[in-house]
């Protein structure tokens, strides 16, 4: 077994000679000539995405309905009384009494589709961005999908399938299954890493008991990052926060690994757990925890964990393509806020209701944060930390991902 140092450089250095697996069923794909970029609001209780500008002013383009299949998965959920348990256990769990048909969602590399993970559906679906209708459905294993990530080519996208700690990895194109792998209880944000040759998934444990107190942490179940090979699904690394956190003196954290990103050059993860109102930074070289930096807290706030929705006190997390800037949506604080990188000290706290994801413009120069808890968006400079615009969108806005759409698209034609 090859050393942490030698594992650690071997992820990072040796990905980037690798070459990535094409697609077996690319050229199925019918080819849209103009393309133009976009960002996509995933609105998980409404079942709908909201297209807009991928620019600070967020002007909207569009909006495309994510569930025109609703009355017939409805009718297979009801016929199966086991199915039907999951279902209203999701909406009476983590969709805080609503159903959850928008997890994550990502555009096909022609930008003819937008591919979603549909959690009460426990689906992975196309939508064509013409006709509005499923072009493929894959039904993932268990009963609820939850976040994805997509390859840096576009070929293939990850679903994380979290009531059997599977991910499935799918062909973005036909929604054939490429391959899957086990991981740790209830994987979460999945990341691709190496020019797309390595794929990291999280996991969560279990995030809806009320034994939230730190010293149960360890009922939360098996919560561990793995790494697997895509070339092959096997597993080439697995992360244990515990001992890390508990060697950086920090026994008191959750090791429930939540939003990460990656500067760019893949040295360092930047990474939130549940609970804290902060961030950590690892780093691969020496498989350390290096640093961490307390948010402050929103006095408004209860101190009831058990309050906090899905264990999470911060959950939203981007870097700026320079790795210069950090974006931090404080979730049950009200705030997001642009981090230094380099200090770890906060900009201005921008007051923002329930801030669930954050992501980057298409130029880089400013954050995005969806608010879940008035369902707008809002844009804040990575320059100076300040709100640049907020518009409204869909009910429950969560995911925000980049996209691509054709050039005179205004919506589907049904």
């Amino acid at each position: 077994m090859p050393t942490i140092r030698r594992t650690a450089l071997w992820l990072t250095v040796a990905a980037l000679a690798a070459t990535v697996l094409p697609s077996a069923n690319a050229a199925t794909s019918t080819t849209v000539a103009q393309t133009r970029p976009v960002l996509l609001v995933g609105n998980n209780w409404e079942g709908t995405a909201d297209v807009v500008a991928p620019t600070a002013d967020l002007t909207k383009i569009g909006r495309i309905n994510l569930i025109p299949d609703k009355d017939q998965r409805l009718a297979e959920i009801y016929a199966d009384p086991i199915r039907l348990g999951y279902f209203l256990g999701i909406r009476t769990s983590v969709g805080e009494g609503h159903d959850q048909f928008v997890d994550d969602l990502y555009t096909t590399p022609d930008g003819g589709s937008v591919v979603v993970s549909r959690p009460s559906f426990a689906d992975v679906v196309s939508v064509s961005l013409t006709t509005g209708q499923v072009g493929w459905r894959f039904a993932v294993s268990g009963y609820r999908a939850d976040h994805m990530a997509v390859s840096p080519d576009g070929e293939r996208v990850a679903v994380s399938a979290s009531t059997s700690n599977t991910v499935h990895v799918l062909d973005i194109h036909t929604g054939q299954q490429l391959g899957s792998y086990p991981t740790g209880d209830k994987p979460h944000e999945n990341t691709f890493t190496g020019g797309g040759r390595y794929l990291w998934t999280s996991s969560i444990g279990e995030v809806n008991t009320a034994l939230d107190e730190p010293w149960l942490d360890w009922t939360k179940g098996d919560r561990k990052i793995t790494i697997v090979d895509t070339t092959n699904f096997q597993q080439v690394k697995e992360i244990d926060m515990r001992p890390r956190l508990d060697a950086f003196g920090r026994k008191d954290l959750s090791d429930a690994v939540r939003p990460m990103v990656f500067t760019p050059d893949e040295s360092k993860l930047y990474f939130q757990v549940s609970f804290f109102n902060g961030l950590l930074e690892y780093d691969l070289a020496t498989d350390k925890i290096t640093r961490s930096k307390t948010l402050p807290k929103n006095p408004n706030t209860t101190e009831d964990r058990t309050k906090w929705v899905n264990d999470s006190r911060h959950h939203g997390l981007s870097i700026s393509p320079n790795g210069q800037k950090l974006c931090v949506a404080g979730t049950m604080d009200d705030y997001a806020t642009v981090v230094d990188r380099a200090t770890l000290q906060e900009g201005p706290l921008v007051g923002v209701s329930k801030p669930y994801w954050a992501t980057v413009t298409g130029d880089g120069s400013a954050c995005v944060v969806s608010e879940s808890g008035s369902d707008r968006v809002s844009s804040i400079s990575f320059g100076t930390g300040q709100k640049i615009a907020s518009i409204v969108v869909g009910d429950h806005p969560q995911r925000v991902r980049l996209g691509k759409i054709p050039t005179t698209w205004t919506g589907p034609a049904s």
